[in-house]
């Protein structure tokens, strides 16, 4: 390695010095261009983060359905807020599956939004509940479910692809969000 090919910078460890060989870098960057954004580097299993990104694509996508059905479905004296709510629940669930099908195209994959299979891959069901209280408890369970698929979702990822682990990290915490809301709603409504 020459010293025009490789980068040095000095560390606190013992080992010594951090070396980039950009040469090397640069050679695989050209020759494997029609990877895209995927590079030797990445170090995760590409099919299986695909499946995970498609399995939580169609979940995303079922909760955005099961929001906008309790949004037009929300009945009673108190439903006009609650209401609100659902709608802008639906909404940020939309968010969140357009981010991860943009994912999955960035890692050279195709998104899956064949209704068919939307049920089978989701993590969290589609319950349409029979009031608005069902309603609200039917969410939150979901939420409960996306909170802890994500979260495992994210250990799996780790250091092996670190964009997709935060885009998983910030759709958990909205999730954690839209959690805490039902919760509130719940207890608004139960106490």
């Amino acid at each position: 390695m020459s010293k025009s090919s490789a980068v040095k910078v000095a560390s606190n460890d013992s080992k010594g010095a951090f070396v980039i060989d950009v040469e090397k870098i640069r050679n695989d960057a050209r020759q494997h261009m029609d990877e895209g954004p995927v590079t030797p580097s990445y170090g995760a299993n590409r099919q299986t983060v695909l499946k995970l990104l498609n399995d939580s694509l169609a979940t995303e996508i079922v909760c955005t359905l099961r929001y906008k059905r309790h949004y037009f479905m929300a009945k009673g004296i108190h439903s006009e807020a609650v209401a609100q709510e659902f709608l802008e629940l639906a909404n940020e669930e939309q968010q969140h599956a357009d981010t991860l099908a943009e994912r999955i195209v960035q890692l050279g994959g195709e998104p899956n939004f064949a209704p068919d299979s939307l049920k089978s891959r989701s993590h969290s069901e589609y319950q349409e509940g029979k009031d608005l209280i069902d309603m609200i408890r039917e969410n939150l369970i979901a939420e409960r479910i996306a909170i802890d698929t994500y979260r495992e979702i994210i250990r799996y990822l780790g250091d092996k692809d670190v964009t997709t682990r935060r885009i998983f990290e910030e759709i958990l915490a909205v999730e954690e969000e839209h959690a805490d809301d039902m919760a509130d709603l719940l207890e608004g409504r139960n106490g």
